[in-house]
C-alpha cells in the first residue's frame, strides 16, 4: 500500500519498514521524516543510529547504523560539519572524541545508560590503586571521565580481542559484571569486576530462554553478552547487535528469538521478512527518548551539543583510539 505524501522518497522509505510499522502509524511520521532529510540537506548533517532505536529513525532518516563499535569506526570518517546521534549520551561523547572539531548533537540529553552511571571516574581510581599495575579496560558504555582513567576501551563486538591483545593473565574490566564474566569464560583471562549491569538484558533469565524453547520448537536464540552467564549458556549464539545480524544473514531458521533491546528485532524483521522473530521485549527506557521529532527539533535548533571538558578530553580519545587500532 502506497501512503499519499508529499514527497515520492517517502514511499520507498515506507517499504523498507511496511511490515513492523502500521499505514495509520506511518502517516504520523512521514511529515516529520520529509523535514528532517531536509534539515539534513540543509546544515550537511549526518545521523548516527544505534541498532535500539526504532525503525522509522533506524531505516528512514539515519546515514549511519550499527553498534557502538561500528559507529564509533564510521564517526571517524564523516564529512559533515554537524553529526547528530540517535543513541544515548556516551555514544555521543564517543564521536565527540573522534570528531573534536565538528559539532555533535543530541536530542534529548537525558538519553543516558545504566552502564554509565553505575560508575565514576573516582571509582576506576581506586580500582586502580587495590590492583597496582593490572590494565583497565573499560566498555564503551561509559562516560568520556571515566574512560580517561583506562588503558584501552572496548564493545562488547570486541571485548574478546581487546583483552586477548593484552598478552597479561589478568585484567580490571569495567563496568559491566556479566560481560566480563562472558568474556573470562571465552579468554581463561581472570577479570577483576565491577557491579555494574544493563538494565534491559540483566531482566533475562535461563528459565524464560527455556520457555520460549518449549512455546517455540526449532527456535533459534541469540543473547547479546550483557546477559547473566546463566543465560548464555542456554542460547544457540551469543555476540553483539552486529554479530547476531550477520549470524541472521547465515541462519537457515524460520523463527529467531533475540535476548536484546526490543527495537533491534523490529529492524530485522523488516530486513527479513521471511523469517518470524519472537519478541520478548524488554524495552531501553533512554534509547526510547530519541524520538523524530526530537530529531526534528535538534536539528532546527542545534540542540543539544555534546562537548568534552579538556582536561580529561584527549585521554579519553587516546583509550577510544587504542580500542580502534586493534584489527
Amino acid at each position: 500500500m502506497n501512503i499519499a505524501v508529499a514527497d515520492p522518497r517517502l514511499d520507498a522509505l515506507y517499504e523498507k519498514v511496511k511490515r513492523v510499522i502500521p499505514p495509520m502509524e506511518w502517516q504520523g511520521f512521514a511529515q516529520d521524516i520529509e523535514e528532517i532529510l531536509a534539515l539534513k540537506k540543509a546544515h550537511n548533517a549526518i545521523i548516527l543510529a544505534h541498532n535500539y532505536q526504532t525503525p522509522e529513525i533506524f531505516h528512514c532518516v539515519s546515514d549511519i547504523r550499527g553498534d557502538s563499535l561500528q559507529l564509533a569506526r564510521d564517526a571517524q570518517n564523516v564529512e559533515a560539519d554537524v553529526i547528530i546521534m540517535a543513541g544515548v549520551h556516551f555514544m555521543a561523547e564517543t564521536a565527540k572524541l573522534l570528531n573534536p572539531h565538528k559539532k555533535v548533537l543530541i536530542p534529548d540529553m537525558a538519553a543516558g545508560c545504566s552502564l554509565a552511571e553505575s560508575i565514576t571516574a573516582e571509582d576506576v581510581r581506586t580500582l586502580k590503586a587495590q590492583y597496582p599495575g593490572v590494565p583497565v579496560v573499560t566498555y564503551v558504555n561509559t562516560s568520556a571521565a571515566v574512560k580517561a582513567e583506562s588503558d584501552i576501551c572496548c564493545t562488547s563486538g570486541n571485548a574478546k580481542k581487546i583483552v586477548e591483545s593484552l598478552g597479561v593473565e589478568r585484567v580490571i574490566m569495567i563496568p559491566d559484571e556479566y560481560l566480563a564474566q562472558n568474556i573470562q569464560k571465552e579468554t581463561g583471562i581472570e577479570m577483576l569486576t565491577w557491579p555494574g549491569h544493563c538494565e534491559v538484558h540483566e531482566q533475562f533469565s535461563a528459565h524464560e530462554v527455556r520457555h520460549y524453547r518449549l512455546a517455540n520448537p526449532g527456535v533459534e536464540v541469540l543473547a547479546h553478552p550483557e546477559c547473566p552467564p546463566e543465560v548464555v549458556a542456554e542460547v544457540d549464539f551469543s555476540g553483539s547487535t552486529a554479530r547476531m545480524g550477520e549470524y541472521i544473514a547465515h541462519s537457515q531458521a524460520q523463527q529467531i528469538l533475540l535476548l536484546t533491546e526490543c527495537s533491534m528485532s523490529d529492524n530485522l524483521a523488516a530486513q527479513y521478512p521471511t523469517i518470524e522473530f519472537v519478541r520478548p521485549c524488554n524495552l531501553c527506557p533512554h534509547m526510547k527518548r530519541i524520538t523524530l521529532s526530537g530529531l526534528k527539533k535538534a536539528l532546527q535548533s542545534m540542540t543539544h551539543e555534546v562537548t568534552i571538558p579538556a582536561q580529561y578530553a584527549p585521554r579519553a580519545r587516546q583509550a577510544v583510539e587504542r580500542m580502534l587500532a586493534v584489527q
